[in-house]
């Protein structure tokens, strides 16, 4: 696939405020008024990721992600369109997030997503999706297609 610098449609970039005092640092991760109004996280999960190494890509059928970047650590994400019915099939962004620039992004079904620490530090990421993983009492198929599986030439790409 050849792909295109562009947006994609259906994905959001919030940037978030870091409200620092002697204490630490708070930062709203999402609202409900400001999320999609379709978009409503069931779930939770944090995850931290040595530097140098990447997580996914992958895609979602049916759920969208809410992925905060805070820090610890920066990651640079990478995201392309693979929705053959998108007026922006084909388009890819890379942005970096997390501890120097703190991001949401809202990932929609059919965007294929996938970050790479970029830090010389674990870094820290925090999902929220809108799909329990495998189901109610995990009993269903899990929602992912996963590209480092199928030898997709943006996961060479992405790996480099």
């Amino acid at each position: 696939m050849t792909f295109k610098k562009g947006n994609i449609e259906g994905v959001q970039i919030y940037e978030l405020n870091k409200f620092k005092d002697g204490r630490g640092f708070l930062t709203e991760l999402f609202r409900s008024d400001t999320l999609p109004s379709d978009v409503r996280p069931v779930m939770s999960y944090i995850s931290y990721t040595g530097p140098a190494i990447a997580r996914g890509p992958h895609e979602h059928m049916n759920q969208t992600d809410v992925f905060s970047f805070t820090g610890p650590g920066d990651f640079e994400v990478h995201l392309w369109d693979n929705r053959k019915t998108s007026p922006t099939f084909g388009n890819k962004i890379i942005v970096t997030a997390g501890e120097s620039r703190t991001l949401t992004l809202v990932v929609p079904p059919g965007v294929v997503h996938g970050y790479k620490n970029v830090s010389q530090k674990d870094g820290m990421v925090l999902n929220f999706p809108d799909r329990l993983f495998a189901g109610v009492g995990k009993k269903e198929k899990i929602d992912e297609v996963r590209h480092e599986d199928l030898g997709d030439e943006f996961y060479e790409d992405f790996t480099a």
